[in-house]
Order: structure tokens, then C-alpha cells, then sequence
């Protein structure tokens, strides 16, 4: 803002300013006296906080010379406080053991400095007189406090203008900007005048995008992963979609897309792509515990930019079931995944995934090996869809004394969608979570053909001052179609109890039993809620409540439930919560006694 109207006039103060604690850390002058006279708390409060001198004495400056320094820029630094708040006749004075610091010869400055006091005054609060804006395009909003009478705030008259070039901007003018601004301060009317003249420029149209920092990934994958329309019009939403991709891909630290100064004769612009890469690879590994299932140790090695093409290749293996009470014993899983962005479109990923694993329970032993290739498109931030197609092969014994073998080969059809509009993935405080799954499957040699369909469904609601108190509840339900329960593979079925479901029931303890065959159902509900309650910054309390059912057919036959309640503890850290739950059993015959499960991250 430019005005030539408008200047701060220093005065001797006539209040005393409230001196700081003595109790405060050794600091470079002896005392700061911080004085408003007039202005209510939010001002005084404003200014206090950017205050150059008080961020000086807080941060110890000794050296008088640079104190000096910055007394002398304190005029400026509070005036635009004052502007902020719509003052602009302040009176401010800082004065150096008694002299007024902007009097004092820069030549020759204190040698030493004790006392410093710094008195303000904000005199008379403007309202907007005339207001003037534009040429503004079409559908341009400007703030409602832009209008003559409104208090006349700085912040109002640069939203205004943001506003109004993003409006051209947002039709393709890229170079608009303020051509001439006129702001003049009527101090007897107390009003303030505004008139910003807009300059739309010529309507442009996207030129090439010319990568650079990188040193491993190829440019032209970079081009490729953006997705930038080249010769469409500019639009300020299409460069923010374009710098999302890359940054999604996990192989940029940091991405930036700036606009080319200078348009190209034939109308279009070209764009800069500033990356800076992330680290090559990259290794993890996580713990979990429950009393029940016993612990499970999971680790990763991940590659981040494979081929130069930023695509992920990442290997997984856990070990589960370490001081289990079911004597099952231990379960092992080695998998490998392989993602490639910008498959056929800037927005598809190309994914292919293998895995072998055993699988140890009280109703069954499972060894089991799955290859799977599939697309992920993203829709939008919000919504994503995957397809693609999978071989199964199950090897399976259950039975009483798990005197029964079956071999499951199939040809699988997952279908999945994922819509995620939670304010915070890791400790979310509003918004909903929906996932939904649909697999059709074609068995060969024996086993049955059929559709697995799963949904989960979880909502947040916060309460209180920065949503100290969060309100949480997912809902949980699946089935299997048309194949029989003893032809279905044990990885398809559905159990109910442990951590990822009803907290204080044992791991997988409700099932269903047919035909004197204990197994996993092919109808599952499960309903959660959970207060959590943050106590300090890191520490926080929730309380839950867990139900869960399984029945034999699809919710029909021979059918079972059972919930379970208890306390956590939550410890946040940079990767998400630590938690720790404890739950009991409520209702149903599966309870065995007090749950504990420790894990990253909450339940859900």
C-alpha cells in the first residue's frame, strides 16, 4: 500500500508502561517498557507480539549497537500493525534512555543502552470512504468489509485485491496484477480512499513445463507424472493438480511450479518446475502387541525412483504371533510391490503386487501365495478408484484336529473405491472416511465361484477449543456371494475380535460352526465408537465401545455376537499416536479376561 498521507508521529508518552518480570532470562538492555494507550487487547496484544525490540530482549541481544539497529526499525515494523487494524494516525515513540531513537545520528550511536520505552497511541480508527477496484472479471467475489463505512483495515484492502486478480487469473490471465493504487487517508473525515486499478493482460494459454533440480528422475517422466495441459488455458487450479502429482509420487522432497516471466509470442507460457529429490531409499518397521495374538513385527525396505521414472519398489515381511497364548504358533509374510505413476493418464497408477504367507489359527493352517496387477485412479484429493485382476492359490487344513485339506485356486476381480474427507489422516478431528470393496471370483479345480463384498464407514466430530474433544465411530460390514462356506478360502471369510475390530475380544475368537466345522462366517457387522480427549499437547485419554457379528450365511444361518469396552492412552508423536488400549469384554461367550494392544497410530 502507498500513500504519501500517512506517517507516524512520535510523542512523549504520558502512562507508564507496566515493566516486564524480573524474573525473566538475562537480556542485552536492563528494561522495555511497552506502553498502548488507547486500542483494546487484541491491539496491544498484536503489537506486542511483532515487536522487534521485545523479540530482542527475549532472544538476549547484548550488543547496543544492533539494539540501536532495531529500535530505529521499530516505527515501520508497528505501523503496519496499526494499517492491519484500520489506525492510521498512530503515534508511536521509542525512546533510548530518554532520547527518541529516530533522533539519534546513526553515526553516532549509544554505547551502551539500559532503558528502552516504547509508547503508542493508536488515535482514531478509519472507515472505508471511496472504494474503487477493478476492472474485476466475471463471478469475482471482493469481501463483504470492502465497502464505504467498514473499518478500514490494510488486511481487508489486500484480500480485495488478491481477490480480484485471482478472478482474472482463474480466466486465464496469468499476468494480472495492480497497475496503479491510490490510497489516501482523510484524517479530519477519518476515512480512508482506495482505488486499485487492475491489469488483466493478455488471456494465455499453457506453454511446455521445463523441469529442473532434478538429478536421477528423467525429465521427460516428469512431464510425463505432471500432467500439465499444454495449449489449454492457463488456470491457476490446473498448476496446483500438476504439482500435487509429483508430489504424491513420494520421489520429490519438494516440488514448486512457477509461472515463466515473460509470456511466448504466440500466447502461451511456459512453466518452471523446481524439484528437489528425496532420499533414494528408505527402511521401517513398526510393533504391535496384544495379549491375545501376541506381537508382530513388521519391516520395509523401500526404493523410491527405481528405474528414473520416480516408480516405488518396495519389500515387506512380518513375523506375527511371538508370545502368543494360542499355541498356533508363529505366521510369516514376505511381500513385494512394484507402482509406476502416470499409467495412460497423469492421475493412474500402474501397480503390481506378489506375497506368500502362512497363516496359523485355532480353527485352520492356511499357506497361501497371491500375484496382483491393477490401476489406481485418483479422482480428485478426496476420491480414488482401483480395479484390477489377482491369482490365489490357498492351501488350507481345518476340521476338528485339522484333519481336512482343501486347495483354493482362483482368479480374482478386485474393485475398490476410497473417499477420504478426514481434516488430519493420522489423528483426524472431522470429516468421514468411506472405503467400499467388491471382488468377484472364478474358481478352478473344485472351488466355488463368487463375489466378497466389504465396506468401512468412519465419521469425526470435534468439540471445544481446537477440537479437544473428539467424537469417533466407523462401522464395519461384509459378505461372500453364492460360494459355499467349506469351498470358500479361509482368507475370505470373516471373523470378529482384536485390535482392528472389537478391542477386548480375542483376536478372530467369534466365528461360526457348520456342520461341526468351526470357521470364519460369510455375513460380518461390526460397530465401534470412541471418545479421545486430549489432555496436554501430547498426551491424550480415549474411552471405546466395540461390537462385532458373524454369521453363516449372508446374515442368515447360525449366527453369533459379542462387544467389548475399555480405556486408552494416547502419546502423539511426529508418526502419529502411541497407543495403548486396554479392553474387557462385555457381552457374548468369547471374553477371556483383560485385552492389551499397542500399536502407532489410532484404532481407527
Amino acid at each position: 500500500m502507498q500513500s504519501r498521507q500517512i506517517r507516524a508521529r512520535r510523542q512523549i508518552p504520558v502512562l507508564l508502561g507496566a515493566a516486564l518480570s524480573l524474573a525473566s532470562p538475562a537480556y542485552g538492555f536492563e528494561d522495555l517498557q511497552i506502553t498502548l494507550n488507547g486500542g483494546d487487547e487484541a491491539l496491544r496484544t498484536a503489537l506486542t507480539r511483532s515487536s522487534l525490540l521485545q523479540a530482542a530482549r527475549d532472544d538476549g541481544v547484548a550488543d547496543a549497537f544492533e539494539v540501536f539497529t532495531i529500535a530505529r526499525a521499530e516505527y515501520g515494523q508497528l505501523i503496519g500493525i496499526f494499517y492491519e487494524a484500520g489506525f492510521y494516525a498512530p503515534e508511536i515513540s521509542v525512546r533510548i534512555d530518554g532520547r527518541e531513537a529516530a533522533d539519534i545520528s546513526p553515526l553516532n550511536p549509544p554505547a551502551t543502552i539500559r532503558n528502552i520505552e516504547l509508547v503508542m497511541a493508536p488515535g482514531p480508527a478509519y472507515v472505508f470512504g471511496r472504494t474503487q477496484l477493478g476492472p474485476l472479471a466475471d463471478g469475482t467475489e471482493l469481501p463483504a468489509g470492502f465497502a464505504p463505512g467498514e473499518p478500514a483495515r490494510s488486511t481487508v484492502i489486500r484480500t480485495a485485491t488478491r481477490n480480484a486478480i485471482d478472478g482474472w487469473r482463474d480466466q486465464g490471465h496469468a499476468k494480472a496484477e495492480p497497475a496503479d493504487q491510490q490510497i489516501t487517508a482523510r484524517h479530519p473525515a477519518g476515512e480512508l480512499d482506495v482505488a486499485v486499478q487492475i491489469a488483466p493482460g493478455p488471456r494465455l494459454r499453457f506453454g511446455a513445463l521445463r523441469p529442473e533440480g532434478q538429478q536421477r528422475t528423467r525429465p521427460e517422466r516428469i512431464v510425463e507424472i505432471a500432467g500439465l495441459p499444454t495449449g489449454e488455458v492457463f488456470s491457476p487450479q490446473e498448476a496446483q493438480r500438476a504439482a500435487a502429482r509429483l508430489r504424491r509420487t513420494g520421489t520429490f522432497a519438494s516440488v514448486a511450479i512457477r509461472e515463466a516471466q515473460t509470456p511466448n509470442p504466440d500466447g502461451t507460457l511456459d512453466m518452471n518446475a523446481t524439484v528437489v529429490e528425496a532420499p533414494l531409499r528408505r527402511i521401517g518397521a513398526s510393533v504391535e502387541f496384544d495379549t491375545e495374538a501376541g506381537g508382530k513385527l513388521t519391516g520395509f525396505w523401500l526404493h523410491r525412483n527405481l528405474l528414473g521414472g520416480a516408480e516405488r519398489f518396495r519389500v515387506e515381511g512380518r513375523v506375527s504371533g511371538l508370545g502368543s497364548q494360542r499355541a498356533s504358533g508363529l505366521e510369516y509374510r514376505l511381500g513385494a510391490e512394484f507402482s509406476r505413476p502416470a499409467t495412460f493418464t497423469p492421475d493412474t497408477e500402474l501397480n503390481l503386487g506378489a506375497f506368500i504367507e502362512t497363516e496359523n489359527d485355532d480353527d485352520f493352517e492356511a499357506r497361501r501365495a497371491r500375484i496382483d496387477v491393477g490401476l489406481v485412479h485418483q479422482f480428485s484429493d478426496a476420491l480414488t478408484f482401483g480395479g484390477g485382476i489377482g491369482l490365489l492359490w490357498e492351501r488350507a487344513k481345518f476340521g476338528p484336529d485339522l484333519n481336512q485339506t482343501r486347495n483354493f485356486r482362483m482368479l480374482l476381480l478386485p474393485l475398490d473405491v476410497t473417499w477420504d474427507r478426514r481434516d488430519n489422516e493420522r489423528a483426524p478431528t472431522g470429516g468421514f472416511y468411506v472405503r467400499g470393496e467388491l471382488m468377484p471370483f472364478l474358481g478352478v479345480r473344485g472351488t466355488d465361484s463368487g463375489a466378497r463384498a466389504y465396506t468401512d464407514l468412519r465419521a469425526y466430530r470435534g468439540f471445544g477449543d481446537e477440537a479437544r474433544v473428539v467424537l469417533a465411530g466407523r462401522v464395519q460390514a461384509g459378505a461372500v456371494f453364492a460360494a459355499e462356506l467349506q469351498n470358500t478360502p479361509r482368507d475370505l471369510l470373516f471373523y470378529s475380535g482384536g485390535g482392528g475390530i472389537v478391542r477386548g475380544q480375542p483376536f478372530r475368537s467369534l466365528g461360526v460352526t457348520s456342520e461341526g466345522v468351526r470357521s470364519g462366517g460369510k455375513g460380518f457387522a461390526a460397530v465401534s465408537t470412541e471418545a479421545r480427549v486430549r489432555m496436554t499437547e501430547t498426551i491424550g485419554l480415549a474411552a471405546f465401545v466395540d461390537t462385532g457379528y458373524v454369521s453363516e450365511g449372508v446374515f442368515s444361518g447360525s449366527s453369533d455376537w459379542h462387544a467389548g469396552a475399555g480405556l486408552g492412552l494416547r502419546y502423539d508423536t511426529p508418526v502419529g499416536p502411541l497407543r495403548l488400549d486396554v479392553g474387557f469384554p462385555v457381552a457374548g461367550t468369547t471374553g477371556s479376561g483383560v485385552q492389551l494392544y499397542l500399536g502407532i497410530g489410532h484404532a481407527f
